[in-house]
């Protein structure tokens, strides 16, 4: 299995917890990452998880409720403004966007995958885990904490 390369860090931002790694595919060229929270500069943030291939970071997801957003299309390829897509209409609170996004990543993966240019990737991905990468997020993400009062308390982000 190959090495996995994070997914972009900004200079500027901060990350809070500990960071969640899972294979998508049994070959190990495609993983998903977690960061339970990252602060933008902006003093705004939440969790942040993508889609990578063999390190190269593909699908990303910023549900950070009203200034929530995703990425398709090759998120290292395109940038962030030339991936950026808004969540739809009335997918507001960041609970409601991971959720979302966690029912794309199971239902869409394959299909962002193929759009991006990654079609033997998307043939790769394995159901079993994809399924379970997606059901860990939530239990990961409550196993870190009160990440958001430390990170007020530290001035990172905005209550």
């Amino acid at each position: 299995m190959e090495e996995f390369r994070m997914a972009t860090m900004i200079d500027g931002e901060a990350y809070l917890g500990r960071v969640m790694v899972r294979p998508l595919s049994k070959q190990g060229d495609v993983t998903m990452y977690l960061w339970p929270l990252r602060c933008l500069r902006g003093k705004f943030g939440g969790p942040t998880f993508g889609v990578d291939v063999n390190g190269v970071e593909i699908i990303r997801f910023d549900p950070h409720g009203s200034r929530g957003h995703w990425h398709k299309g090759g998120y290292d390829k395109l940038g962030a403004g030339g991936s950026h897509v808004d969540f739809p209409e009335g997918v507001m609170e960041s609970e409601d966007q991971v959720e979302w996004a966690l029912n794309q990543l199971r239902e869409q993966t394959g299909n962002y995958l193929t759009e991006a240019g990654y079609a033997e990737a998307a043939a790769n991905l394995d159901p079993e885990l994809l399924g379970a990468a997606a059901d860990a997020v939530m239990g990961h993400l409550e196993s870190q904490g009160d990440l958001r009062a430390d990170a007020i308390a530290k001035e990172l982000i905005s209550a």
